[in-house]
């Protein structure tokens, strides 16, 4: 009896499982570029496309909604959103007030494990930059980050600065594609963890700080001249 139960929990899991993956899917071909912006997402040839019905679908359409990236559209489906150059900014402003905060509050709570995870992350990302692979750069870039907030413990404030990240992921690829000048990003890394193990907080958030305004600069920037040229 109680081997059933569990195996009921299980498949459970597996089923509550499956709008996460179609999102994380969808996420990433919206990212990478294969599924443009302004396009439109309907449920009926998305659920065909996956084999899947509806539900999980529209589960997945919600998951991407709040990470804003699709918008729903009455009787229309769901369109992928186009931000302003306006919107992009906003999240780089709570990108800086968040993140800075979470790290002025981790840095006192780090231990040597902390230091060692995030300098595990460091040569995955910075090969990513070699490579360009623009795939790996968002998701690498925000375990780097999490990696140095997690001490922290404020579970909460994570998950919305993630939420934020996970909209800011699209146009921190296209500013690397663009600008192609990684060693700026590499550098602040590596000054960042090296102020992070000194237990240097104020240098730290100050170098945060400086970092996150540079990559939001460079990116408005590249905005405003690809749309000058449009």
């Amino acid at each position: 009896m109680r081997v059933g139960k569990q195996t009921s929990k299980v498949s459970q899991i597996q089923r509550q499982s499956i709008p996460s993956q179609i999102a994380e899917s969808l996420r990433e071909r919206i990212l990478c570029g294969e599924l443009k912006q302004g396009s439109t997402l309907v449920q009926e040839l998305i659920a065909a496309e996956y084999g899947v019905s509806r539900m999980p679908v529209r589960e997945a359409f919600k998951q991407l909604e709040s990470a804003g990236l699709i918008q729903a559209r009455l009787h229309k489906g769901s369109v992928i959103t186009s931000p302003s150059v306006e919107h992009v900014m906003e999240l780089y402003e709570l990108r800086l007030l968040l993140e800075t905060e979470l790290l002025r509050a981790s840095i006192p709570r780090m231990s040597k494990a902390h230091i060692v995870t995030a300098e595990s992350i460091l040569p995955e990302l910075e090969k990513a930059y070699a490579d360009h692979d623009v795939n790996q750069w968002g998701r690498l870039n925000w375990k780097f980050h999490k990696s140095l907030y997690i001490a922290s413990e404020k579970v909460k404030t994570l998950s919305i600065i993630e939420s934020v990240n996970l909209q800011v992921d699209r146009y921190v690829r296209l500013q690397l594609i663009l600008d192609e000048k990684l060693a700026r990003a590499a550098d602040d890394h590596r000054r960042l963890l090296k102020l992070c193990n000194k237990k240097d907080v104020n240098a730290a958030v100050e170098c945060l700080r400086e970092h996150i305004n540079h990559a939001g600069e460079k990116l408005r920037l590249s905005l405003e001249e690809r749309s000058s040229d449009s």
